[in-house]
């Protein structure tokens, strides 16, 4: 494939005689209606030929094996080339095909029922692990139930393994009380094991994901005892232990969502680690990328110090947020806006979309019907690339979306070109 940034009078028909690709090819990868009108700045998928490229005016070997991640030498072995400035525009180039590297997928969802149910047949194809949220503890040790069996079910049938979440969530927040007495008290902490074993057993859950917020700086010690008892517990049934982790940038990082988790801890007890970047902008904060890729980076090159790569998944958003400007602190919160709407919202307004190099994300601003000013941060084809990028330089484990229900489809379409999605089932 082929990132593209729409130019001034591009148009889908446009690009497709540019590219030698069907108007319906890109638009299929994109996820959108062949007849909507482009925005400026936006970024479209153009779906190639495997194996080959069509030259194209003012391009080089250069810049065309930085396209595909191959180097200058590689493309004049495939093509028999003497010299590589003798090409043109036009003339096709065979691209050496790399093999994929194999990752695993996890995807929080929040819905059930008949439309879960669908959600997972959509992109269940593109998952290692369904992660249905969540189990909640309560004080007393027992947990809130799910309604999950009919989504466990179409998750086996797509062969994407279930991941149960254990969380201390009450009340549309992490509670640190619940975690204090699920973490201090032995005999809550035993109910709460010998529950997690049996819903695991019985709704064939094949992993564990701990998502244990807030936990209190002092009962740091007490959560990676817990971690092992877990998985003393589970690992002779076969079942893997994960764990969510607050993005650090170092192990001194101070704040009460950060010092509870030990990363090397964690790192040396359970199967792998899922790492909470993004939220960097967030619904009560400033415009900002919700995961900007210069912040991300941080949080991996301390995470790879201290915890194997083969054992780190990076977490990744599916959605953007709208602000209202000027932002003012604790006034109303913006509204999340996943990707197809922010390019639509920008199309109605006439806005330019923007794009970061140093976040690596799109953004743009416009005036709505009341004058307002708005400021918009989102993902598109290109940050989730950049965020590929890294996993591959890294070597990472994987990646873990949340939330799935957000309408992206180039996510998808660029997951499936640069990896293999493992599956357990």
């Amino acid at each position: 494939m082929h990132i593209h940034t729409v130019k001034k009078g591009d148009t889908l028909w446009q690009l497709g005689q540019r590219f030698s690709v069907s108007t319906d090819a890109i638009a299929s990868a994109n996820g959108i209606s062949a007849d909507v009108p482009l925005v400026i700045g936006q970024a479209i998928i153009i779906p190639t030929e495997a194996g080959n490229h069509k030259v194209l005016p003012g391009e080089s070997l250069w810049s065309i094996g930085l396209k595909y991640g191959v180097t200058i030498e590689q493309l004049m072995r495939a093509n028999e080339l003497k010299n590589p400035a003798l090409i043109k525009a036009g003339q096709v180039l065979v691209i050496p095909q790399k093999e994929k590297p194999i990752i695993e997928v996890n995807g929080y969802t929040e819905k059930f029922g008949a439309n879960g149910v669908a959600l997972v047949h959509e992109i269940g194809a593109n998952l290692t692990y369904l992660s249905p949220f969540s189990y909640r503890v309560q004080l007393d040790g027992t947990l809130v139930p799910l309604d999950d069996s009919a989504i466990i079910e179409a998750a086996f049938q797509e062969k994407a393994a279930s991941m149960m979440v254990l969380t201390n969530f009450e009340n549309g927040t992490f509670s640190s009380d619940i975690a204090h007495a699920v973490l201090t008290d032995a005999a809550i902490q035993s109910a709460v094991i010998a529950s997690v074993l049996s819903v695991m057993q019985q709704k064939r859950y094949m992993a564990l994901n701990v998502d244990f917020e807030y936990v209190r700086p002092a009962d740091r010690e007490a959560y990676n005892a817990f971690l092992q008892k877990l998985v003393d517990t589970l690992h002779p049934y076969h079942l893997l232990v994960s764990t969510c982790l607050a993005p650090k940038q170092s192990a001194e990082q101070k704040g009460t969502l950060y010092e509870g988790h030990d990363y090397a801890a964690h790192g040396r007890i359970v199967d792998f680690v899922i790492l909470m970047t993004y939220e960097w902008g967030w619904s009560g904060g400033p415009p900002l990328a919700v995961a900007p890729l210069n912040e991300v980076v941080k949080v991996l090159n301390y995470a790879l110090s201290v915890i194997p790569s083969s054992k780190i998944v990076m977490g990744m958003p599916l959605y953007g947020y709208d602000w209202t400007l000027p932002y003012v602190k604790g006034g109303k919160w913006a509204p999340t806006v996943n990707p197809p709407q922010a390019v639509a919202r920008a199309a109605k307004y006439g806005a330019t979309i923007q794009y970061d190099p140093i976040a690596e994300s799109p953004h743009y601003t416009y005036y709505d019907e009341q004058g307002a000013q708005h400021a918009v941060w989102y993902e598109d084809a290109r940050s989730v690339q950049a965020k590929f990028n890294i996993v591959k330089a890294y070597k990472l484990r994987g990646v873990s979306y949340w939330v799935l229900g957000v309408p992206f489809p180039q996510n998808w379409y660029v997951l499936q070109q640069n990896f293999t999605v493992r599956k357990l089932v």
